[in-house]
């Protein structure tokens, strides 16, 4: 594909805009390890939720999403739409939890809510597993998408990409912390979705417009009578479809699946971000604006591009065909993506540029402070360097940094496509979601519970990776709720017969968290309370599930009116007009019910204080 000389300017300037605020920030970055990976626990509602948005928008977003359409149709694009259900219970139930925790990251809370020294386990294990063994994981799925789109843009190989790719994502997250993170995501945002916009903008136009892409895909079924643009699957003709990108997403996959940016409870950088938040008020805003954006503004971009290549190119050897040079090895369904960016005009084609690496930076600047945060905070300064300055441990989490990026680009040599990722992540995270739910609402729940459910989520996913090398075929979906029910088991027998947390301790999370419910009966009258504190922390059980059910509700009618309007059937976009506009009523009510101001403030000048006592002393 040839660039002009005006696209590589619009590229240029695109890059310069994101990044160059970022160099004003690297001073504040280094005074602690609180303003470094907490930006000092100051960050407004709207700066954190975009930054949470920009996260989860990289450069293999757009390419799962054709991925899926091509190979599901729309109706698979479920398998994540579901996690809505996980978002917003984290903003009704679980974001104020966190803001009150006033831990620096989310592992720091296996301190605070268990004891003993299968406490500490935890942390230092999962600081490891999570921070770099997992972290490399997503990075490198996110950097074989970087690989594959600058394959067909600009024929480079692998190495080449990474190495463009690293030099600048290392160097910004190194030298600007969390600060640099946050605005560059913030500026990112706006350039992704400008560029992604333009991209099916052109991609239906190259087609022949709406009417006509409705028009020949509603003529054309895929394998086992598919039909591509259903927004829910046919339950009478491709059963099995549909309890896989339907069914079991919306009734187990929601609640015991871990996968990042879509934790069960809140966690990894959508809990850095809550974290980082100046107060309770804006860690519920900031996780409300970011499930919103996340799954009504973004999709449908990506889901008219996924539409448009199954008529451009219905087969992948069409593909192969169009670009020559590609590697053999980089050919999937997911590469149908930048395949059709050889449609966008002149200027636009520079704008896209820019907006993929923007794409790619933001994912990666996140993931690799989110790690260095695990590796320095949760593992180097408990296990092995305690009594050092402020100074050297940001060194450390800068060193770590450039540790984990290299790490990754290694991994991305071995990965073939972003679903394939998807779903391997997925697998290894099942079972253990409905824990991470249950531990904020149950004292009985202790550490040795985390522990058996990564054991046995992770055996039992090593079981079937070896039972499928050996003949024996094992559905995704059976897989995932074989993995979902042996862990559960697991850990339920081990949280009624196992050790149990400290009183002590279990009163102190009592009285800093106050979680809310019938799971803390015993705890609470212990700690002294007589009643459950509702008045002073605005926690309320009936009114937070109608907000998360209005709030699913807002949503999904919202992302599929869109839809609807796009396909031209009015029919169905009004009634879904309608529903959208009165879950949206009943969604602001819930938050103006629940919403606290001078309690959150207060909450948000108590942890700062205690951030900035922290790094004092070291």
């Amino acid at each position: 594909m040839h660039l002009h000389f005006i696209d590589w300017i619009i590229a240029l300037l695109s890059v310069l805009i994101c990044f160059v605020p970022a160099l004003f920030l690297g001073r504040r970055a280094g005074k602690n390890t609180s303003e470094f990976f907490a930006s000092g626990r100051s960050v407004p509602w709207w700066l954190a939720g975009l930054s949470m948005v920009a996260t989860t928008f990289s450069s293999d977003t757009p390419n799962l999403v054709t991925d899926i359409v091509r190979r599901q149709g729309v109706a698979g694009n479920w398998c994540w739409w579901a996690f809505t259900l996980t978002g917003m219970a984290t903003v009704f139930f679980y974001a104020r939890l966190w803001r009150r925790s006033g831990v620096m990251t989310d592992l720091e809370f296996y301190e605070i809510r268990y004891s003993g020294k299968a406490a500490s386990v935890v942390r230092g294990f999962r600081s490891v597993y999570l921070g770099f063994f997992f972290n490399c994981m997503i990075m490198a799925s996110v950097n074989l998408a970087a690989c594959k789109i600058a394959g067909i843009l600009f024929g480079l190989e692998r190495w080449q990409t990474l190495l463009i790719c690293g030099v600048l994502n290392v160097t910004f997250a190194t030298y600007s912390g969390l600060w640099g993170v946050l605005v560059i995501d913030m500026i990112q945002f706006f350039i992704k979705m400008t560029a992604v916009i333009a991209a099916a903008w052109f991609a239906v136009k190259h087609v022949g417009g709406m009417h006509v892409l409705v028009a020949k895909l509603s003529a054309q079924t895929g394998p086992g009578g598919l039909h591509y643009l259903n927004i829910l699957p046919d339950f009478t003709n491709n059963w099995d479809l549909a309890v896989g990108v339907f069914v079991l997403p919306i009734a187990v996959q929601w609640w015991a699946v871990w996968y990042p940016g879509a934790e069960p409870g809140g966690g990894s950088y959508i809990a850095q971000r809550m974290l980082a938040s100046k107060s309770e008020k804006d860690a519920l805003g900031a996780v409300l604006f970011f499930n919103i954006a996340h799954y009504v503004l973004r999709p449908w971009p990506w889901i008219l591009v996924g539409l448009c290549s199954l008529l451009v190119y219905p087969e992948l050897a069409d593909i192969q065909k169009a670009f020559p040079n590609l590697d053999p090895k980089l050919l999937g369904h997911d590469i149908a993506y930048p395949a059709m960016l050889k449609f966008l005009p002149v200027g636009f084609i520079g704008l896209m540029v820019g907006g993929l690496l923007a794409a790619n930076s933001s994912t990666i600047l996140t993931h690799l402070n989110w790690g260095a945060s695990y590796l320095v905070h949760d593992f180097y300064r408990q296990f092995i360097r305690r009594d050092a300055s402020e100074k050297h441990y940001v060194l450390a989490g800068r060193l770590a940094t450039i540790g984990i990026f290299f790490c990754s680009a290694g991994l991305t040599f071995f990965l073939e496509s972003a679903k394939d990722t998807f779903d391997i992540i997925l697998q290894i995270g099942a079972g253990t979601g409905l824990l991470y739910l249950v531990r904020w609402f149950w004292w009985r729940v202790n550490a040795w519970c985390e522990i058996v459910a990564m054991v046995s989520s992770f055996a039992v996913s090593v079981a079937l990776l070896l039972a499928h090398r050996n003949g024996i075929q094992i559905s995704m979906a059976a897989g995932l709720l074989i993995t979902i029910g042996v862990t559960t088991v697991c850990w339920m027998l081990t949280a009624f017969f196992g050790p149990e947390t400290d009183r002590r301790t279990l009163i102190e999370f009592y009285k800093k968290v106050k979680p809310f419910g019938p799971g803390w009966a015993c705890i609470r009258a212990e700690a002294g309370f007589t009643s459950q504190p509702e008045k002073t922390t605005r926690n309320n059980i009936p009114m937070a599930l109608l907000g998360w059910l209005a709030g699913c509700t807002a949503i999904w009618s919202a992302l599929f009116t869109v839809g609807n309007i796009l396909y031209g059937r009015w029919n169905y976009a009004l009634p879904l007009l309608a529903v959208f506009i009165a879950s949206g009523l009943t969604l602001l009510y819930v938050i103006n019910a629940l919403w606290s101001g001078k309690d959150d403030e207060e909450s948000g000048d108590q942890s700062r204080i205690a951030a900035d006592t922290l790094a004092n002393k070291n």
